[in-house]
């Protein structure tokens, strides 16, 4: 798994039960089976997802999978890749997941902080869901709906899951950053105008939960039937109807919500905006400006260009300003770490290198910041 692999849909941390915790980065995910209400959970290893020569894996949905096994809930979905649920088919490439779980106890689990590779919608059947979006908590009650796209983070659960019935659909439309054009599966049959129309208001607006209608809800209860009654692909014909009727009835929605639309959200610019918050949290990967630019989907001068105009600093430069921000607290906050420890915390190759752009930054050696910190304090 390389560094874009981590910083695009990395788990940092997946709860599995009360107390047990991994590290999601570094597990080699082998066969996962397990039989609950009839449902065979499979998890695979597959060859991840690649665009402009970068990698990105699918979710893995390890927590879901745990308490399933330890029948804290009843789970059904049809998936590919890494999803857990029984197999879809050809006939419905672009679903990447959709079926429902249904927790009728006080859970001990939740889905911590990620990405999915596709646009995502949930909705919320009975109960009450708390639910997480680029950093804004919330409670979604029954009848809401959200939506999510392949670059913003959230979460399901504060820490756990609530009690209720929850569905999802996950769409692959071929994208990972906000500028890149959107392909629908070619069993969407939405009139070219339609589709044109659902795109760009999901392009061009972040709104997060939608009060659902009655239609809405109905073809999610369809959909839980069909994948509940699937048999090796028994249903194809009943998910690919259920789905157009459902991106309908979504476009039918957000118009008379009256979205306001904002074109700026599907520039390079977002993208690389984007992409610079998620450095924060990757800052001792060993980045050069080529692999910045990849990771940020955006050509090498255009990366550039957008990040001088975000930041007033060449990418580079930036980057050493962030790590020498991330290394003065850590030179606080860890007084027993050396600075050797903490130039490798940073990104920087030697603690040479460390000292030397530190004491040309702050017009001191990292020693000398750490005790000037203390005496202040």
């Amino acid at each position: 798994m390389n560094i874009f692999t981590r910083l695009f849909f990395g788990y940092s941390k997946l709860k599995l039960g009360k107390n047990t915790y991994f590290s999601a980065k570094l597990i080699n995910l082998r066969f996962y089976n397990v039989q609950y209400f009839s449902v065979k959970l499979n998890i695979q290893n597959i060859t991840p997802f690649e665009i402009d020569g970068i990698e990105y894996h699918a979710d893995t949905c390890l927590p879901l999978i745990d308490a399933v096994s330890r029948n804290k809930l009843k789970f059904n979905a049809l998936a590919r890749y890494t999803y857990p649920g029984k197999r879809l088919n050809n006939d419905t490439l672009g679903i990447n997941s959709i079926g429902y779980w249904d927790a009728n106890e006080p859970q001990d689990w939740g889905l911590d902080w990620h990405r999915n590779e596709g646009i995502e919608i949930h909705f919320l059947e009975s109960g009450i869901m708390p639910y997480s979006q680029q950093g804004k908590e919330m409670t979604l009650l029954p009848n809401n709906l959200t939506i999510t796209r392949p670059w913003e983070v959230h979460k399901v659960g504060n820490p756990n899951i609530g009690i209720g019935r929850f569905y999802w659909v996950i769409l692959d439309l071929g994208v990972r950053r906000p500028h890149q054009n959107w392909t629908w599966p070619d069993w969407i049959v939405l009139a070219p105008n339609d589709l044109e129309k659902l795109t760009t208001i999901l392009r061009q607006n972040e709104r997060i939960s939608w009060k659902a209608d009655k239609r809405i809800l109905d073809c999610f209860q369809r959909i839980g039937k069909a994948v509940d009654t699937d048999n090796e692909g028994s249903n194809t014909s009943k998910i690919r109807l259920l789905v157009n009727s459902l991106l309908l009835f979504l476009l039918d929605l957000l118009v008379v919500n009256k979205v306001i639309l904002d074109e700026k959200l599907m520039d390079r610019s977002r993208s690389v905006e984007l992409f610079l918050k998620e450095l924060e949290s990757n800052l001792s990967e060993n980045w050069t400006v080529e692999e910045m630019a990849k990771s940020s989907g955006v050509g090498l001068t255009r990366f550039t260009f957008h990040c001088r105009q975000l930041t007033n600093s060449t990418p580079m430069k930036y980057l050493m300003l962030k790590r020498i921000e991330m290394a003065k607290k850590i030179l606080i906050e860890n007084l027993d770490m050396s600075v050797y420890d903490v130039a490798y915390l940073c990104g920087f190759s030697t603690s040479q290198y460390f000292a030397t752009m530190f004491k040309k930054q702050e017009k001191c050696t990292p020693i000398a910041y750490r005790k000037k910190a203390l005496k202040i304090v």
